[in-house]
C-alpha cells in the first residue's frame, strides 16, 4: 500500500506536467492522463449513477473541463473529484425531479475477482450485506466512506471535494464506520 501512496503523492506534479504537454499537442500525455484518472473517475461516477454510459459521459465532460480550464489547482485530485461529484449530483437531481431514486446503486465493479462457486457465493452474499449497510447510511457518510476507502483520498482532499471542514470529514467517517461495525456484528450474531 505504501507504493500506491507514494505514487499518489507524485500524481499532482505529474498531472500538471501531462496537462501542459497535452495542451501543447502531445497525444501521449493525453493517453497517460487518461490512464491515470479515467478508471478511478468512472468507478466513482458509477457509485453515484449506477449507469456506465452516464458515468462515461460525466468523465468525458470532466476531462473537457480540465483541458479548457485556465488554471490547474495544486490540489488537482481533490479538484477533479469535486467537479466529478458535482456533475453526478446534478444528474441525480434531474433524476429526482423525474421521480427516480436518490440512493447510491450497487457498484458491481467493486466485486473482487472470485474463484470457486461456493467461495463466490459466500463473498457475494457478504458484499451484498456490506453494500446494503453502506447504502443505509446517510448520503454524507456514504460519500466520505467511498472517497476515503474506495477512492483512497486523504481526509484533507475529501474536505476540499465536499467543501466541508476536515473535522466534519473525520466525524462522518467515524460515525459511518461505527454504524457499519454495529451492522456487521449484528449480522455475525444472527448467523
Amino acid at each position: 500500500m505504501q507504493n500506491a501512496d507514494a505514487r499518489d503523492a507524485d500524481l499532482p506534479a505529474l498531472t500538471r506536467t501531462l496537462i501542459g504537454r497535452l495542451r501543447q499537442g502531445d497525444n501521449q500525455a493525453g493517453a497517460l492522463l487518461d490512464t491515470l484518472y479515467r478508471t478511478r473517475l468512472l468507478r466513482f461516477c458509477q457509485g453515484y449513477l449506477g449507469d456506465r454510459e452516464e458515468a462515461q459521459d460525466v468523465v468525458q465532460e470532466v476531462f473537457c473541463r480540465v483541458l479548457t480550464s485556465a488554471a490547474i489547482p495544486e490540489s488537482f485530485r481533490a479538484w477533479v473529484y469535486q467537479i466529478t461529484r458535482n456533475r453526478c449530483l446534478d444528474l441525480l437531481r434531474v433524476r429526482k425531479r423525474h421521480g427516480a431514486s436518490e440512493e447510491l446503486p450497487l457498484d458491481a465493479e467493486l466485486a473482487a475477482k472470485l474463484t470457486g462457486n461456493l467461495t463466490r457465493m459466500v463473498r457475494q452474499e457478504q458484499q451484498k450485506h456490506l453494500v446494503r449497510a453502506l447504502q443505509s447510511l446517510p448520503m454524507p457518510q456514504q460519500e466520505v466512506i467511498r472517497l476515503r476507502y474506495i477512492e483512497g483520498l486523504a481526509r484533507a482532499e475529501i474536505a476540499r471535494v465536499l467543501e466541508v471542514p476536515e473535522s466534519v470529514v473525520k466525524s462522518r467517517i467515524f460515525e459511518g464506520l461505527e454504524v457499519l461495525r454495529r451492522k456487521a456484528s449484528h449480522l455475525e450474531g444472527s448467523s
